[in-house]
């Protein structure tokens, strides 16, 4: 299978921020050119995913919003983890 044609995007940006992006890509071992992209496909893909909704019938619904009041059951590990310190608080 033939991978698709690339196609040229064009920026302009301060000085500043290219020094920054090239600082970020070099610590990668990546070029400007791949970090630029990996970084614009991660948000591009956060933000659809941001986006998405489920269309469910009326049935599915109900069971949903069943499981959501629903209490929740004992779980020790979850109760551990929600009680230790994160770490930023230590």
């Amino acid at each position: 299978m033939n991978s698709p044609a690339s196609t040229v995007i064009n920026l302009r940006t301060p000085a500043s921020q290219r020094e920054l992006i090239d600082r970020a890509a070099q610590l990668q071992g990546k070029s400007r050119t791949e970090f630029m992209l990996e970084a614009s496909r991660e948000k591009a893909q956060q933000v659809l995913l941001d986006q998405t909704f489920f269309t469910v019938t009326p049935k599915q619904y109900k069971a949903f919003v069943a499981l959501m009041d629903a209490p929740l059951s004992k779980n020790v590990a979850l109760q551990r983890l929600l009680a230790k310190r994160s770490p930023w608080e230590k």
